[in-house]
């Protein structure tokens, strides 16, 4: 069965230097099959974050959109232990409805029971943007859409990010479909709600350091979600936990923890 995740990496944000290795040290005592990554650090020299933990990890890599600013940009990324056949990134819209700095990456993953759709986005952050969420998550749906396998045979598309919104908002509604969705025919189960370990499953928690002045923490932001409709038991989340809550030699890997599950495979892919 694949293990999938999900993990916003906090940019160059904090102690970044000394949290490189507490972030490889985490991924690799989880050993994700397909990871996808936000708040990726790239330079304008080329070097990367992600394709630092692929080569350390032995993985591949793909990522996302570049927006550079004094040198440095973030985006999003998708780690895979199985060849990337392709990838495409996407730029979600902004307030105004142009294209902003966040961006949607999907990458086509050559998995031993067959290729699937995994993708990584990063939403707007701003309590008061859930407007634009939505619009963005609209904009997802979409890209999802046009690339998922056939519901009836393939293997159903995984969407991972953090989307800096509660269970309970219209954005994530829209997405699992308690709202109308946002592309007819096509919703995403919460592998939390599905697996998760009966706990609120917060990945923006007060307990972590980095949070010690945060203004609304305590909160689910991290979401593993798969599409529907799919031929059971395909993608269905077996068991889902967070990853990354405690220090590395005594540093804490980022300010979100990260989101892991396992998915089912039907023997007959």
């Amino acid at each position: 069965m694949p293990r999938v995740a999900t993990w916003n990496l906090w940019w160059r944000f904090g102690p970044w230097e000394a949290r490189q290795a507490a972030i490889a040290g985490v991924l690799a005592a989880e050993q994700p099959d397909v990871v996808g990554l936000q708040e990726v650090w790239v330079e304008e020299n080329g070097i990367n974050q992600a394709s630092a933990l692929a080569e350390r990890l032995g993985l591949y890599a793909a990522v996302g959109d570049l927006r550079f600013h004094n040198g440095l940009a973030f985006t999003n990324a998708v780690l895979s232990r199985w060849p990337i056949a392709e990838s495409v990134s996407q730029p979600l819209p902004g307030l105004d409805g142009g294209p902003s700095h966040r961006n949607v990456l999907g990458a086509t993953v050559d998995a031993p029971f067959g290729r699937f759709v995994f993708a990584s986005t990063h939403l707007d952050y701003r309590f008061d943007a859930s407007a634009t969420r939505q619009a963005q998550t609209a904009a997802v749906a979409e890209f999802m859409a046009e690339r998922r396998n056939d519901p009836a045979t393939g293997y159903p598309a995984v969407l991972v990010g953090d989307f800096n919104a509660i269970p309970t908002s219209d954005e994530i509604r829209i997405l699992t479909g308690e709202k109308t969705p946002a592309v007819a025919g096509l919703v995403f189960t919460d592998a939390w709600s599905t697996a998760g370990d009966g706990s609120p499953g917060h990945t923006w928690h007060s307990a972590n350091p980095y949070l010690t002045d945060a203004t609304w923490p305590n909160r689910r932001l991290d979401y593993i979600l798969v599409s529907w409709p799919r031929t059971k038991p395909a993608g269905t989340a077996i068991r889902c936990w967070t990853a990354g809550r405690e220090p590395i030699d005594g540093v804490v890997a980022s300010d979100h923890y990260a989101v892991v599950a396992d998915l089912a495979v039907p023997a007959t892919l």
